[in-house]
C-alpha cells in the first residue's frame, strides 16, 4: 500500500519566527522516510509531528546555508540515541564536504548509526531503487545548491475490455512480467491490452533564481515544493539575493506542467501567507502556502482505462 505524504517541518528562511521553524520537510514515500533540508530545530519538529527518527532512511541537503542544515547534528544524534538499525544515506553538494564533516562532529556523542555519504558534483541520477529514481540539478544561488526530483518508474495499466476471454489469473501475471504471452493460438503483447501509466513524481527547488534546472526538475511533477522567499513587491531583493517570488514560483510551475505547487521558505518580514496564495494562485490553479507541521498528500493519479 502506498503512502506518499509531505510533512512540513519548517517554512522560515534565514531567521525563524515564533510560528515558523527553519526550513525542513519529511517525505513519506511508501516504506521510505526522506528528510530534506533539516534546518535548526528539526529534531523537535519531528517530535511535534509525531515522526520517529527511526523512520528516516535518506537525508537530502540542497546547500549548506545554515537554515537548511543546522538541524543535521541533532537528527544524527537522535538516530544514534534511538539505535536506528537502518543505514541512512546523506546526499549533499560535494563542495560542502568540510561543512558536512563539521556538522557530523559538532558535539561529543557516540555515533552508532550507519551513515552512507553521497557527495554530488555533477547533474544526473544520484539514487536508483526499485521504487524510485532521484535526479539532481544545480540551481542558481549564492552557495552551491542542488534541487532534487523523485520519480517512480513508468508502468502500464491493463484495460479489461482489451483482454481476451481466456486470459486470466496467473496468465495475466506472466503477461505483465514477460511483456507477452500466447493465448488462443496467438501472441498477446502487454502494449495492446494496456495503457501507459506515468510514474508519480516530486520535485524540490530551494533556494534559487529562475533557471532552466528548476524548470527541468519540475517538469510534469505531481508536486513541486518551491521557495517563495518574497512577494513580487520585493522583486529587486529576490534578484539580488538569488531567490524566487511567489509569482516566479507559480510561473515555473505553470511552464513545467506541475500538478500541485507547495510554497515555503518565507522571509520573516511577512506575517500572513494569504498574499502568497493570491499572487501564485493568479497564475497556477493549485497552490498551497505551506504551514509548519502541515501534512500535504501527493495528488493521487487516476487510472487510465
Amino acid at each position: 500500500m502506498t503512502e506518499r505524504t509531505l510533512t512540513v517541518l519548517g517554512t522560515a528562511s534565514q531567521v525563524p519566527t515564533p510560528v515558523r521553524n527553519h526550513i525542513g520537510f519529511f517525505l513519506r514515500w511508501d516504506k521510505e522516510g526522506i528528510l530534506i533540508d533539516p534546518g535548526e530545530g528539526t529534531q523537535r519538529q519531528l517530535l511535534m509531528a509525531g515522526i520517529s527518527a527511526s523512520r528516516i532512511t535518506r537525508i537530502f541537503i540542497s546547500h549548506f546555508h545554515g537554515d537548511h542544515c543546522l538541524g543535521l547534528p541533532g537528527v544524527v544524534q537522535r538516530l544514534s540515541l534511538a539505535g536506528a538499525e537502518q543505514e541512512v544515506d546523506i546526499f549533499y553538494p560535494a563542495s560542502g564536504q568540510k561543512y558536512l564533516n563539521h556538522l557530523l562532529d559538532a558535539a561529543v556523542f557516540y555515533r552508532n548509526v550507519k551513515l552512507k555519504l553521497h557527495p554530488i558534483s555533477s547533474p544526473g541520477t544520484v539514487l536508483e531503487t526499485d521504487n524510485f529514481t532521484v535526479t539532481a540539478r544545480q540551481l542558481e544561488h549564492r552557495a552551491d545548491t542542488w534541487g532534487y526530483r523523485i520519480k517512480e518508474p513508468d508502468t502500464r495499466t491493463l484495460v479489461p475490455d482489451r483482454l481476451p476471454s481466456g486470459l486470466q489469473g496467473q496468465a495475466i501475471g506472466k503477461l505483465k512480467d514477460n511483456g507477452s504471452i500466447e493465448c488462443q493460438g496467438r501472441i498477446i503483447t502487454l502494449e495492446e491490452v494496456s495503457e501507459p501509466r506515468i510514474g508519480q513524481s516530486f520535485a524540490y527547488i530551494l533556494d534559487t533564481r529562475p533557471c532552466d534546472s528548476a524548470r527541468l526538475l519540475a517538469s510534469n511533477a505531481d508536486m513541486l515544493v518551491s521557495e517563495a522567499t518574497y512577494l513580487v513587491s520585493e522583486s529587486m531583493q529576490a534578484e539580488q539575493y538569488f531567490h524566487l517570488t511567489a509569482e516566479q514560483a507559480a510561473e515555473i510551475a505553470k511552464q513545467a506542467g506541475v500538478k500541485k505547487l507547495v510554497l515555503a521558505h518565507y522571509s520573516q518580514r511577512y506575517k500572513s501567507l494569504k498574499p502568497f496564495v493570491r499572487e501564485a494562485g493568479a497564475i497556477h490553479p493549485d497552490v498551497t502556502a505551506a504551514r509548519d507541521l502541515q501534512e500535504i498528500p501527493l495528488p493521487k493519479r487516476k487510472r487510465v482505462l
